[in-house]
């Protein structure tokens, strides 16, 4: 059957949406979007599962109505797994990875977890590594985790809930889980230790069809019996598997939404340091790829806001000559500068709107420039999701790396069209342009600035 358009669920970690890609024009034609909320009753904060799953079927009917649809992909968030009891329902809530809960027992968990020379996968804070998630709830709640019988990564939990077929899958395995060894493409020694390696269900690739549409979901939404679904990819990932398969070697992809993620593919053979929150992840094609990430999104929203001021080459002029700065970190506790906490080198207040953005584009900008150098980048740099669209990030990362900066897919994180890349015989092509753009030498200069007063900020936080 000659496929035209995929319905892509896509959830991240701020907001979920199911986009229809045309394989054709290998583009979106049509979006619906919600809030991806966190509940804070029950045992402990955990996502709204049987809203996103409302709002799942809702749109794939309402978009099925206006496009006929031809298969399903999936894409999410990582640092997630889900925990089934026999019947297939929920033996535990889905928990929040930015809940602290873990973190009380952190040290009992750096006992048993395997080190970062077999994983590539940093020590992070909260629930950011699912292992920690699972040793904690089979520490806190047994009496649940004793009615496990399936552990399932998050993507594949929705293709579970649309063809019935458990699997997980490389890509959310091998994101900062601590459950992953990327180099002998096996669980890790941690997880046959703790005697989890029976609740794991298949791996499968993310490119594989798991299954057919169930007949009560094809009945409820209009959709085709047996519409195939295909297993489904970390959604950072999903931003990098075009390039993957269009680019040649050195090259790096940054993917933005709520988490910035930087991949780097063909770069410099470094030492990755897991305090500085640089990882390997495992890419579609089951490779390993050296990473790093930082908060971006988040940060962004939490300094600009949700409605941003419109930028211009005039704020960004005058921000330039003043040096107005913006030093690491926001938020504290990930990213490159974990242990520092942010620092302006002028009164915020007394910026204009369009120099706030300015200041806080460039932090951005320079903040993904630390990553690229640490997981050793080399070659173009292609932007993906909503910072594709900041011509001031955009500028402050071309001259702060001297090398080529193209601008991606401006949409939520870059992810629906990846995962439409999942699809057999899909003609895929990224759409990226190179940036253009005049870059002054006040830019570069701006950088190197910003880098020497953070050097300083970073040591005094440690000598503190």
């Amino acid at each position: 059957m000659t496929m035209k358009t995929v319905a892509v669920i896509d959830i991240g970690k701020t907001n979920a949406k199911v986009a229809l890609v045309d394989l054709d024009r290998f583009e979106e034609i049509a979006v619906r979007k919600t809030g991806n909320g966190v509940v804070d009753n029950g045992l402990y904060p955990h996502f709204d599962i049987e809203r996103l799953w409302r709002f799942v079927l809702d749109s794939l009917a309402a978009l099925h109505r206006e496009h006929k649809v031809d298969a399903i992909s999936v894409a999410t968030h990582g640092a997630t797994a889900v925990l089934l009891d026999d019947a297939g329902n929920l033996a535990l809530p889905v928990l929040d990875y930015e809940f602290t809960g873990p973190d009380a027992l952190a040290e009992d968990y750096d006992r048993v977890r395997a080190p970062f020379s077999e994983t590539g996968s940093a020590r992070l804070p909260m629930g950011l590594n699912v292992g920690a998630q699972l040793f904690w709830q089979a520490r806190m709640f047994p009496e649940h985790f004793a009615k496990v019988t399936t552990i399932l990564t998050y993507a594949q939990y929705w293709s579970y809930r649309l063809t019935g077929v458990r699997a997980n899958e490389l890509t959310s395995l091998g994101c900062h889980t601590d459950l992953w060894n990327p180099k002998a493409a096996a669980f890790s020694s941690m997880v046959g230790a703790l005697g989890w390696r029976k609740l794991f269900a298949p791996v499968r690739k993310a490119s594989d069809v798991l299954g057919g549409l169930r007949q009560q979901l094809a009945d409820e939404t209009g959709l085709p019996r047996n519409l195939p679904v295909y297993c489904g990819i970390h959604d950072s990932n999903a931003s990098l598997l075009p390039h993957l398969l269009t680019r040649s070697a050195p090259f790096s992809v940054v993917s933005t939404g709520t988490w910035v993620v930087i991949l780097s593919v063909g770069g410099d053979r470094v030492d990755l340091d897991e305090k500085r929150d640089t990882l390997i992840n495992v890419n579609a094609l089951g490779d390993p790829v050296p990473s790093a990430r930082f908060m971006g999104g988040r940060a962004f929203s939490t300094l600009v806001g949700e409605d941003p001021p419109t930028g211009s080459l005039e704020a960004e002029g005058k921000v330039l000559d003043a040096r107005h700065m913006l030093l690491p970190s926001v938020p504290v506790g990930s990213g490159p500068f974990p242990s520092t906490r942010a620092c302006w080198t002028t009164d915020e207040r007394a910026l204009a709107p369009d120099e706030r953005l300015a200041v806080v584009s460039f932090h951005l900008a320079l903040m993904t420039a630390t990553c690229l150098d640490l997981i050793g980048a080399r070659g173009e740099i292609v932007v993906e999701g909503p910072f594709a669209a900041n011509a001031a990030y955009l500028r402050m990362l071309a001259a702060a790396t001297a090398r080529p900066v193209l601008a991606g897919s401006h949409s939520a994180t870059g992810t629906s069209l990846g995962a439409a890349c999942l699809v057999a015989g899909v003609r895929v092509h990224t759409g990226a342009e190179p940036f253009k753009d005049t870059v002054s030498d006040g830019y570069a200069e701006y950088a190197e600035e910003w880098r020497a007063l953070t050097a300083a900020h970073v040591k005094r936080a440690v000598n503190a």
